[in-house]
């Protein structure tokens, strides 16, 4: 566990987190093209993917404050066929009520540590609108570079929307051969 604030840490996520969960995440779901989904998911569906990353041993962590869940991340494989199997791609997301406190920060530094432990070698960051100077300038501050854009990917509030690719090695990254995950 990685202190935050006092009172706070980051420790594993739960099914029971899921309503919080579900709560930050569908701020974000209405308010804003950080992601590009429009309905925002029921604790159900935020639980089955919950599920689904833990029980494929992927890092969901959430950050909690004087027994508040502040914010979460997770990783998931980056794509799902073979040749990937060692990159995966982050997701961090910070309740409203908590942002600028450095939250972000300490689960993404977490995330980044508990994904390197479990031997992968490549992070991608995919963040929606290139406007989102918040998480661009959180991912930089860890390391992460960008590695380019896809124009007009998304549309979401009746605009257009980028996608932002930055990038980050884990570990040893490429300098020598993957050795002890497996898939």
């Amino acid at each position: 566990m990685t202190d935050i604030t006092s009172p706070g840490s980051i420790r594993d996520a739960t099914e029971d987190d899921m309503e919080a969960v579900a709560a930050i995440y569908g701020h974000y779901v209405e308010t804003s093209a950080a992601t590009f989904e429009v309905t925002i998911p029921t604790v159900s569906e935020m639980t089955r993917r919950f599920q689904d990353l833990t029980q494929g041993y992927m890092p969901y962590i959430v950050a909690e404050q004087g027994g508040v869940i502040a914010g979460y991340a997770y990783t998931g494989l980056y794509r799902t066929r073979w040749g990937y199997r060692y990159t995966v791609e982050d997701s961090v997301y910070v309740g409203q009520k908590h942002l600028g406190k450095g939250i972000g920060r300490s689960l993404l530094e977490d995330l980044i540590a508990k994904t390197t432990g479990l031997g992968y070698r490549q992070m991608i960051s995919v963040i929606g609108d290139s406007a989102n100077a918040a998480s661009i300038a959180l991912h930089s501050q860890l390391g992460f570079k960008v590695i380019g854009a896809l124009p007009s990917t998304g549309r979401k509030f009746d605009r257009w929307i980028d996608s932002v690719l930055m990038q980050r090695s884990l570990g040893d990254g490429n300098t020598t051969p993957p050795t002890g995950l497996t898939l």
